[in-house]
């Protein structure tokens, strides 16, 4: 059995879980603390080290991957959503190993879940290109093609009708507006149809909170691509997170549909 720690941090609660990377099976509890007030650098840094003798400890031979709401490139935070400012431009992969005291694998929050979803969920064996939303308080976005993950899509930021998508279609844009789910699906047709147009995408993915309710609104959309509800879930970056701190086969479609 192949294990692997998995750090999910939020605006709200910080998760961590120890993963078998085969099954994405939990195999420890999975431990939470809130998000200190305010999101500081070395305030989050702290919690995710007592999560971590939570779960008592690691092993030397254990990887560590840690996703964060942010923009993550080459080990920096170039954005920062519900946490402090201060984490932008910030060397944050580096402060988060030098407390832990090894490597990690630091990845943003909404790639760590739809790489969950291809290896372990909706998307397990579908090959080609599976685009992941996340639906919450913005629009999260990934992109994953034959199982290779592509970075900080950032697909919520696209402008459509002179607007950032997520002011319209997110899920608190619907809250705000105290929308129907019938008036709601009209929006999201307009973003899922867009970005059908952008990428001809094999497979949509839609999570967050609200994909518990995909019933009320998944089947009002009428796309070419098929649109399936997110499974993981709670758990989505916990095992995200922990998959890519291992080194994964070059192809994971073709090596999910092979087992």
């Amino acid at each position: 059995m192949t294990t692997a720690l998995g750090v999910d941090i939020g605006g709200t609660g910080i998760k961590a879980a120890i993963v078998d990377i085969d099954t994405g099976e939990l195999v420890s509890e999975r431990v939470k603390l809130a998000t200190p007030p305010g999101g500081e650098p070395d305030d989050i840094v702290a919690t995710v080290v007592k999560l971590i003798e939570q779960l008592g400890g690691l092993d030397d031979d254990v990887p560590v991957g840690v996703c964060f709401p942010a923009i993550v490139k080459n080990g920096r935070t170039m954005s920062a959503a519900n946490v402090s400012h201060s984490w932008i431009g910030l060397e944050a992969e580096a402060l988060f190993e030098k407390a832990i005291g090894r490597d990690i694998h630091f990845v943003n929050d909404a790639d760590a879940a739809g790489f969950a979803e291809v290896r372990y969920g909706a998307a397990k064996g579908v090959p080609g290109l599976v685009l992941l939303t996340t639906l919450g308080t913005g629009i999260g976005s990934a992109l994953i093609y034959n199982g290779v993950l592509i970075p900080n899509s950032e697909l919520g930021h696209l402008m459509i009708g002179g607007r950032d998508a997520e002011k319209r279609a997110s899920n608190a844009a619907r809250e705000r507006g105290r929308l129907s789910w019938k008036s709601w699906a009209k929006r999201l047709q307009r973003y899922y149809s867009h970005l059908e147009r952008l990428f001809s995408p094999d497979l949509f993915v839609v999570g967050g909170g609200v994909s518990k309710s995909y019933q009320e609104f998944l089947p009002l959309l009428k796309l070419s691509t098929p649109i399936v509800p997110a499974v993981q879930r709670n758990n989505a970056g916990i095992l995200g997170a922990a998959a890519l701190a291992v080194r994964p086969p070059e192809n994971l479609a073709e090596s999910s549909q092979s087992r």
